[in-house]
């Protein structure tokens, strides 16, 4: 009779146990959505706060320095004739004349001319490595003897805070692209005697950008102001020490002084170079070997208040470095991790809203990793393998991953949403079917279109807002295949590299 009594009560026990885990696991996911949400309106509140008091301070300034003009203004219109005479008031008209000259086009005696056979009669821009090494002593000593300050060569450019732009919003709304004319566009030989790796532009001086190839060469070009075209100012061998490598990656030190390359971990080779761009002294290494093996595939520095980089490699694992405030060209690494990723680290890059470091690697994997609290707070896999990945440089929470699926190539994210897809691009290839990690991607300045490169001779344009998967439009670029087409900052231009050794300038708008 008690079993009678007891049987029919363990289904009902087996409801409650299973609508009792039902409500702690909804509370568990309530509750971590809600620890996002604080954590994301704390961040938010700490930013604004940060604008607000540098806002403060500037509108400080801008007062003082206003009152400073007024004054000067007053005693230059003053009928005392001595005191004007005086060495003392004389400094506000040198400080005025000074003004004038920092934003003054270069003088044509300083800027260096490209390599030409009426300049150098015995060598050639085109022929043989053993030449090649003759016009890089040469241009060497020019830059040394007529130009003391890379950054003094045409317009500089201000640091300044970027404001956050909500553009997630925009994304897949627009049945309709907006396409990027694309008027004239001008190839110019890059020199270099193998394929082109790399393309940066100077963060701080608009007419400067770098370019590095398999020949170990690394070339500091400078845009020819008012026509399509660039002049050659240097170009430097920056092959590894033990190796003779070339450079897989390279990037700009924020103050424009400075470009750091990276390359194999292997055979206790040279990790890091700094190309120092304002002295004679060339090329130095890092002494530092944080990477155990294989290609260090990625190089960003961060876009933070710090100095600090941070390089991706093929032993799976990110390191940070730390600028030391002892000495000039020394860093501190720290291997953040290298257990997150089951294979190479392809791309990395950080979050500008908070200091987290995003990386991608060829297990498929996304990883968001949060420097102060020491843990990866974002985790996400696709269905193919990741071959580099770009924050949004208006969108703050946005961020692109190149994919080796094809025809989808590109991905949206939002930092905020885990495993959620935003939107996706891509492209038919019609002379291959692999994908190529050395296919990079580049953001407009606007943060609503792409570039990418190719495997044929095109650059594929992408607007965020279109709602189809397919390029907002492809431009004929180059004969072989474009590596990279990149955004200039505050000129209507793209900048592209190809396999064909030549550069690409597109008068855009």
């Amino acid at each position: 009779m008690s079993e009678l009594c007891t049987n029919p009560k363990k289904p009902k026990l087996k409801e409650d146990e299973e609508e009792e885990e039902a409500n702690v696991s909804c509370r568990e996911e309530q509750e971590e959505v809600l620890v996002a949400l604080v954590e994301h309106r704390s961040n938010e509140i700490e930013r604004l706060n940060h604008h607000i008091s540098n806002y403060q301070n500037k509108l400080v300034e801008a007062e003082r320095s206003l009152q400073n003009s007024k004054a000067k203004l007053a005693q230059l219109r003053g009928a005392s004739v001595p005191s004007i005479s005086s060495k003392k008031d004389q400094k506000p008209l040198k400080t005025l004349r000074n003004v004038s000259e920092d934003y003054a086009s270069p003088s044509p005696s300083k800027t260096l001319r490209p390599c030409d056979s009426s300049d150098h009669p015995r060598s050639s821009c085109g022929s043989s490595v053993s030449k090649a090494k003759t016009v890089v002593v040469k241009q060497k000593s020019e830059t040394s003897r007529d130009s003391p300050n890379v950054k003094d060569r045409g317009m500089k450019r201000k640091f300044e805070h970027k404001e956050h732009q909500e553009l997630i919003r925009l994304i897949a709304r627009n049945s309709s692209p907006t396409t990027v004319k694309c008027h004239t566009s001008n190839q110019i030989s890059s020199q270099h005697k193998r394929k082109l790796r790399s393309l940066i532009l100077c963060p701080v001086n608009e007419q400067l950008f770098a370019t590095s190839s398999l020949d170990g060469m690394v070339s500091l070009w400078q845009l020819q102001p008012g026509r399509l075209a660039a002049s050659l100012l240097s170009t430097t061998d920056c092959l590894s020490r033990k190796q003779r490598r070339w450079a897989e990656d390279m990037a700009w030190h924020p103050s424009g002084n400075t470009l750091f390359s990276v390359y194999t971990a292997d055979d206790g080779d040279s990790q890091i170079s700094i190309l120092n761009l304002n002295k004679t002294r060339g090329v130095t290494f890092l002494e530092n070997k944080p990477h155990i093996k294989g290609i260090i595939n990625n190089i960003k520095f961060m876009p933070w208040e710090s100095t600090c980089f941070v390089t991706g490699g093929s032993d799976h694992a990110v390191v940070l470095w730390n600028e030391s405030d002892d000495e000039e060209n020394k860093w501190k690494s720290k291997t953040l991790h290298r257990n997150l990723h089951s294979a190479a680290v392809m791309g990395v890059d950080g979050m500008r809203n908070k200091n987290v470091i995003l990386s991608v690697g060829a297990d498929k994997r996304i990883y968001g990793f949060d420097v102060q609290v020491g843990r990866a707070d974002y985790k996400h896999q696709i269905d193919y393998k990741c071959m580099s990945i770009l924050a949004n440089p208006c969108d703050f929470n946005l961020f692109m991953v190149q994919s080796g699926e094809p025809e989808k190539q590109l991905r949206l994210f939002d930092i905020r949403l885990r495993k959620t897809e935003l939107h996706s691009f891509g492209w038919k290839q019609d002379s291959s079917e692999s994908q190529s990690a050395l296919i990079n991607q580049s953001w407009s300045p606007d943060g609503l279109y792409l570039t990418s490169g190719s495997v044929d001779p095109v650059i594929h344009v992408f607007d965020i807002r279109y709602n189809a998967r397919k390029p907002t439009q492809s431009i004929k670029a180059h004969q072989k295949r474009v590596f990279k087409a990149e955004w200039h900052y505050s000129q209507p231009l793209l900048i592209s590299i190809s396999s064909d050794l030549n550069i690409g300038l597109h008068k855009i708008s």
